[in-house]
């Protein structure tokens, strides 16, 4: 049996397709003309990515406008630009947009757009979106006059609900939750309580599928990818890794290739992954330029067979490329080489792990 080796859900966006959002964005286009150019795209990514050996694939996240945190309230009234801010290593900051008024309701949801990706592939196709831990964000500091926070993360919980059944009834093999904020909360607030509620909330939602539903949802968590650079790196992961796992998802999506020791990683993920967990090692850095080989992916899988179960390992890439639509540091041709670098490399160590094992169980 194969390992299984899965994206995490963000391609660069091209030229054609960002200008086109630029123009969208001041009025010179309409919202017809906008989702020809997006068909477009989401067809010549998933053509891509089957290129690339996938057995899964995403629609690239081509369809989520601005950005993969906050595609589900783009165009909505009842936002400000304001928000909070995250900074970045390199200096530059992302800024979230502000909650003015409720209710709180998704203005596009992913369960929308998997079914105008599914028509051009027959491949199985799992699809990414945001936690409800990183839309609680939105809500300022400052309570709403009219709509307190525990109405607003009820009504955000509802959503996220509605998201998720939505995209398995869309035909969705798997569901991501993109986490990317696990690392950064333990660098806003250090005691992990701001960490310990986002679990609690997660797990609010996870709470309402069924053990098998469970069973097909990943929880993805990375230290940032924007402009090649990070939010929350320098956060240690023996901070985060134990409480993650108490999230109750049948799979992870674990940074681990640009880790500075990755194998001390390793070590805390198999300390405390449970045994009907998935863990999905990170073998690609994202934030690299330089395109893996083959070999040295196959040899961080064997590095991770090492302290990992090999019915409970699989690979991926540390984050998603370019999940901003303005970030031009990686080229399409770039992610898509080091995707066919993973696949290759993971088929390469399926080998060498079969002549060692005389079976590979995964």
């Amino acid at each position: 049996m194969d390992l299984p080796t899965e994206a995490i859900g963000s391609i660069p966006r091209s030229e054609t397709l960002m200008q086109a959002q630029r123009q969208y964005d001041a009025g010179q286009i309409d919202a017809a003309a906008m989702n020809a150019f997006y068909d477009e795209a989401v067809q010549q990514t998933i053509r891509e990515l089957e290129n690339t050996g996938s057995r899964i694939i995403t629609d690239g996240e081509q369809r989520k406008t601005h950005s993969f945190a906050t595609y589900s309230v783009e165009g909505g009234k009842n936002f400000a630009p304001d928000g909070l801010e995250i900074p970045f290593s390199d200096g530059h900051v992302r800024r979230l947009p502000r909650l003015t008024a409720g209710p709180f309701r998704y203005a596009l949801s992913a369960a929308e757009t998997l079914p105008m990706a599914k028509q051009y592939t027959q491949l199985p196709m799992k699809q990414a979106i945001i936690s409800v831990s990183a839309l609680s964000l939105f809500y300022p500091s400052e309570a709403i006059a009219g709509y307190s926070r525990e109405a607003f993360l009820d009504d955000l919980i509802d959503e996220q609900e509605k998201e998720i059944r939505g995209c398995f009834a869309a035909g969705a093999q798997k569901v991501q939750i993109d986490f990317t904020e696990g690392r950064l909360a333990l660098k806003l607030d250090p005691s992990g309580s701001v960490l310990n509620s986002f679990i609690e909330l997660n797990n609010r939602v996870l709470a309402r599928l069924t053990d098998a539903e469970r069973q097909s949802i990943g929880i993805h968590t990375c230290p940032g990818a924007d402009h090649d650079a990070t939010h929350s790196a320098d956060v240690d992961y023996a901070e985060l890794l134990p409480s993650l796992f108490e999230l109750n998802a049948g799979s992870f999506y674990i940074a681990m290739a640009a880790e500075a020791d990755p194998e001390r990683g390793l070590k805390i993920v198999a300390r405390y992954l449970k045994p009907w967990q998935r863990a999905f090692i990170g073998v690609i850095d994202v934030n690299n330029p330089d395109i893996e080989t083959p070999e040295e992916v196959c040899a961080r899988i064997m590095q991770a067979a090492r302290y990992i179960p090999l019915e409970q390992l699989g690979t991926t890439d540390d984050c998603g490329f370019s999940p901003f639509c303005d970030d031009i540091s990686t080229s399409r041709a770039t992610a898509f080489a080091k995707i066919k670098a993973r696949v290759e490399g993971t088929a390469m160590a399926v080998e060498q792990l079969a002549s060692q094992n005389g079976v590979l169980h995964g």
